[in-house]
């Protein structure tokens, strides 16, 4: 697992449940902590010489205010690295009585900024902090510096909320590599929390039918029969929608066996909705400790920080959230589902290879299923127009 943690003190609710947190997983597995605060003196400096003009005239002169401004300068450094002393203090307590040593450090600067920058220099592969900060108001969800730093981070990354609760550690998995990891990470974790896992995947059914209305309404008669409307839409209908559920059944299928390989037995739950709205509910209808989620999924490009899944669900969710940033590809992640192979002539490839990349493992999935229950080995072109023309009700 993990081999050094940066856990971020600022003494608040939601900080001392991430210290907590990153105590048991350093005791656990005998991982490097490290207990870091920010503070920013200078930024006070900076906000003072612009209340300047405000001063009474008294103090307005220039010797006047040179010597206020090292008075403030003065009080203001000093104080607030005794502030960022008492807080690291207090951790190495809290840790020590745990049986961890931790080494504890303060630095001065943007908050996000040096916790990265640490994070960094530090060679930490996990970054733990609070949901919410000292600014909390009844409004927030997530913190500035906890949403910073989950972007940013290319470590892993723990999100606190205050609330322990008593069900399993979800993990979100999308068929990702990004996913897989996390489910990797959960296991890892369910280790250290005594905790159970259970994989859960969304998939969500209404999307194109709500698109393929809006089109519709929109498309004139001769654009419908050159976007070959009616065909497409009952591609979907038939074929897209309902082929969905099968494939994430078939990644859960491989997030059963990855965990049966780490000598790890989880519960798989198929979800059905808008992902990310479908696994809010579910993590607080069931009380999950945490939710482990890839920082990324099936959809990443390399401009991409985070995923929008895992970002909506680490803005709304109650409980401990994780970001995981590695990759894991499971040698059974592209295994058929049904033993018996079939296949393919090179032309009936091509066929394939025409259709959009984002039906084409659908559609394979269905033509190959027909084959089995017609008892061909082999898929060739035309048993794939046969195919088509059942679809298409001709």
């Amino acid at each position: 697992m993990y081999k050094r943690l940066l856990v971020c003190l600022d003494n608040s609710d939601h900080s001392n449940s991430a210290a907590a947190l990153s105590v048991t997983i350093a005791s656990a597995t005998r991982a490097r902590l490290i207990g870091c605060h920010v503070y920013a003196a200078r930024l006070h400096n900076a906000r003072f010489i612009e209340m300047e003009d405000g001063l009474p005239p008294e103090y307005q002169k220039e010797e006047e205010l040179k010597n206020t401004r090292e008075v403030h300068d003065t009080l203001i450094t000093k104080g607030l690295r005794i502030i960022s002393d008492s807080y690291t203090a207090v951790f190495h307590a809290r840790a020590a009585s745990a049986g961890v040593e931790p080494v504890c450090v303060s630095r001065e600067g943007r908050n996000f900024e040096e916790i990265l920058a640490e994070a960094d220099e530090q060679g930490c592969d996990l970054v733990s902090l609070g949901r919410l900060g000292l600014g909390i108001v009844p409004t927030s969800s997530i913190g500035s510096v906890a949403e910073r730093v989950a972007r940013r981070a290319k470590q892993d990354v723990l999100i606190a909320g205050t609330t322990d609760n008593e069900g399993p550690i979800l993990t979100a998995i999308d068929g990702s590599p990004a996913s897989f990891a996390g489910l990797k990470t959960a296991i890892g974790l369910s280790k250290v929390f005594n905790r159970p896992i259970e994989a859960i995947a969304a998939f969500d059914p209404i999307f194109h039918q709500s698109a393929f209305r809006s089109i519709a309404g929109v498309l004139t008669e001769e654009a419908g029969r050159l976007f070959r409307f009616n065909e497409q839409e009952k591609l979907h209908e038939e074929i897209i929608d309902k082929g969905l559920a099968r494939i994430y059944k078939g990644h859960l299928d491989t997030a059963a066996a990855v965990a049966s390989s780490s000598g790890a037995m989880i519960k798989t739950t198929l979800l059905s909705g808008k992902a990310s709205d479908e696994i809010i509910k579910y993590a607080e209808k069931i009380s999950a400790f945490m939710v482990v989620f890839g920082r990324t999924g099936m959809q990443a490009t390399p401009m991409l920080d985070i995923g929008s899944t895992a970002e909506n669900c680490m803005r709304e969710l109650s409980c401990h959230v994780l970001i995981s940033s590695g990759e894991f590809i499971p040698e059974n992640a592209h295994a058929p589902s049904d033993p018996s192979a079939i296949d393919w002539t090179d032309e009936a490839k091509a066929i394939l290879e025409r259709i959009p990349k984002f039906a084409r493992t659908i559609v394979r999935n269905m033509v190959e299923d027909s084959a089995r229950q017609k008892g061909i080995p082999i898929v060739s072109a035309s048993f794939m127009r046969e195919v088509r023309k059942r679809m298409e009700g001709k």
